[in-house]
């Protein structure tokens, strides 16, 4: 019986999370499995990945052969790393010591990259709110001062009367200098 590792689709529409089983090949997407190695939710950013590794490594050295999706995942939570140091070991290119080692170097890098971004994630999110609060703080300073100039106009209109009136005297003037323009002409 050819087993495949795949995602096993729940959720409401546009909302999908992902049960990763154990399946026969020959089984649909969503109905029988043999065994349920855990969760898988990209909803989330960065994506919840919830995996049983004992029994990931157990199924992948047994051959069941992952989907493309599930070997991003299994490569993610570093199961097919652990394959390939059991590999170098059992052909005595490493010690069990040293592939353990290797492993939890790669993990703990594996983990301050996971941790570096959602630092970054926090970061960014707190600018972006900090930005909106100078924006609205903006926003209400400029309806602040509409407000204010919209109540105080009777102060200007009584300072707008006296130049409406030296405007008017001053027109008269002008219009005199071209009667005079076009009588020369």
């Amino acid at each position: 019986m050819a087993t495949k590792i795949r995602l096993q689709r729940f959720g409401k529409k546009g909302k999908p999370f992902f049960h990763v089983v154990v399946a026969d090949s020959r089984s649909p997407r969503d109905g029988k499995f043999i065994e349920r190695l855990g969760s898988y939710n990209p909803n989330t950013n960065p994506a919840t990945i919830e995996i049983n590794f004992e029994k990931s490594l157990d199924w992948v050295n047994k051959g069941a052969q992952p989907t493309d999706t599930c070997r991003a995942i299994l490569s993610y939570k570093g199961v097919l790393y652990k394959k390939h140091l059991e590999g170098g070991v059992k052909k005595g290119a490493l010690t069990a010591e040293q592939a353990e080692a290797k492993f939890a170097e790669w993990l703990s890098a594996k983990d301050g990259r996971i941790e570096g971004k959602k630092d970054g994630l926090t970061k960014s999110k707190e600018e972006v709110k900090k930005a909106a609060l100078a924006a609205e703080a903006k926003k209400n300073a400029d309806r602040a001062a509409a407000i204010a100039a919209k109540n105080a106009p009777v102060a200007e209109e009584v300072a707008e009367e006296p130049v409406a009136e030296e405007a008017a005297e001053e027109t008269p003037a002008a219009e005199t200098a071209t009667e005079e323009n076009k009588e020369e002409a």
